[in-house]
């Protein structure tokens, strides 16, 4: 199927709403178009693409609720799956938490960055340069490359019975690449996402890995213990993810999250980390772009989570809100944090002692109430001394909370985007590294 436009989306939910006969009903349709290509071992493995569009439909008797999925979309088929979902609604348990759907919602403008035509029209061609550009410089440096590249365009669009609707489109591409060297000893990693291909350098990112693989050869262990660590954006997302993440009001309220206070209420409204840290989400951000609603309608908009080191929000189900008789704050769509304008390099210089970290892996929380985590270093770790990268270093085991961490703060750098999210490099001291890895 071709990439449909909203009014296509919403000829095809209104014939799926016009077979209903329940209470209440909500038709959804997600939908994808684009392609791929796969290599390691310096040669592609893999290249294809995808074209699919999915149909759900949802039919409410009281509080009882049956889903069914279908992706033929003539009247006989669309009619099928209606009347499945109402008998499944039937013998559906009573849901105690159910929510009636949401009637009309006021949805921002999509940012104009969220979608590029160029993007979704990307050729094979493109996609095996891509390739080219990561195989071919690892090749004429005693190294093996081995990556992923994918782009495309999603829709989605939703209609309920109560005249909800809903629809948006976004481009999106993005390349991981993973280089080692030959003698089995240095690794590099890079990954970058984009929503428009202009300006995307595939031969520029993927040198970051490149060049990684090549410094990072026969590292030496040093003792683990805490250090000043310069965490590249690749290591700061995976350590900020599980602390937005768990801005969420229920498990607060409850005592099950760090942001319970002993004995019952919350932190909103404290200072909990770094004044120099601030995190927020943004639908119409440029650089993030992300849709203007949720799964269940409810609209999105720039909402602030950390201010300033305080915590601003925390996010709600509508069952949730209404219980508490609060604000119904959707959950954040893209995390953006406030930085400096120092690079990496810039940021090296200020260390007299210290680790570079390029990214982590295996993240496992050891604590939920403290958010304390553990994992791995991966893919080009090293050693500074004096304002310099002086070698590399084998890879350490870490248990460390992202709140200590965000308490530690000594210097953010400049964002970038990384996972869909903006984010800086950051300098930060006492860092806990608990044993060795030999793992490259």
């Amino acid at each position: 199927m071709a990439e449909m436009t909203d009014q296509e989306m919403r000829k095809l939910l209104e014939r799926a709403l016009s077979f209903s006969k329940a209470e209440a009903f909500e038709a959804n349709i997600f939908g994808n178009r684009g392609g791929n290509i796969r290599y390691a071992r310096n040669s592609v493995s893999t290249a294809g693409a995808a074209d699919d569009t999915t149909l759900v439909v949802q039919s409410n008797f009281g509080t009882r609720t049956g889903t069914v999925t279908a992706n033929e979309f003539d009247d006989a088929s669309i009619e099928r799956a209606v009347r499945r979902s109402e008998e499944l609604a039937r013998l559906a348990p009573e849901d105690p938490e159910f929510m009636p759907p949401l009637g009309p919602q006021q949805y921002l403008p999509p940012s104009a960055g969220a979608y590029s035509a160029a993007t979704a029209g990307v050729s094979p061609e493109y996609r095996a340069r891509v390739a080219a550009s990561s195989i071919t410089p690892a090749a004429a440096r005693d190294c093996t490359a081995a990556g992923f590249f994918q782009n495309g365009v999603n829709w989605q669009g939703m209609v309920n019975s109560k005249g909800l609707s809903a629809f948006y489109r976004q481009t999106q591409a993005s390349l991981s690449v993973t280089v080692r060297s030959n003698d089995g000893t240095g690794s590099g990693y890079v990954n970058r996402d984009v929503n428009d291909i202009a300006g995307f350098n595939p031969e520029e990112i993927s040198s970051i890995a490149l060049d990684k693989a090549v410094a990072s050869r026969n590292p030496v262990a040093i003792e683990p213990g805490k250090y000043t660590v310069i965490l590249e954006p690749e290591a700061v997302v995976e350590m900020l993810q599980p602390l937005v993440g768990s801005f969420n009001a229920r498990q607060t309220d409850e005592g099950r999250s760090f942001l319970s206070k002993p004995g019952g209420g919350t932190k909103l409204g404290e200072k909990f980390v770094n004044e120099k840290i601030s995190i927020w989400s943004d639908p119409q951000d440029k650089d993030v772009p992300a849709s203007p609603w949720i799964g269940d309608g409810r609209a999105t908009a720039r909402t602030m989570w950390i201010d300033k080191g305080v915590v601003a929000n925390l996010f709600y189900s509508r069952y949730w809100a209404e219980k508490q008789k609060k604000p119904a704050t959707p959950f954040p769509t893209n995390m953006i944090m406030a930085g400096g304008d120092a690079s990496v390099a810039d940021m090296i210089k200020d260390v007299a002692r210290g680790i570079l970290v390029t990214r982590f892996w295996y993240i496992r929380f050891v604590d939920p109430q403290t958010l304390l985590l553990t994992g791995l270093t991966r893919d080009g770790t090293f050693f500074i001394e004096n304002g310099a990268i002086k070698h590399a270093i084998k890879n350490f085991r870490f248990n460390e909370s992202p709140i200590i961490m965000l308490n530690n703060i000594e210097a953010l750098g400049r964002p970038i985007r990384v996972q869909g999210s903006m984010v800086p490099p950051m300098r930060v001291r006492d860092f806990t590294f608990t044993s060795l890895s030999d793992a490259v």
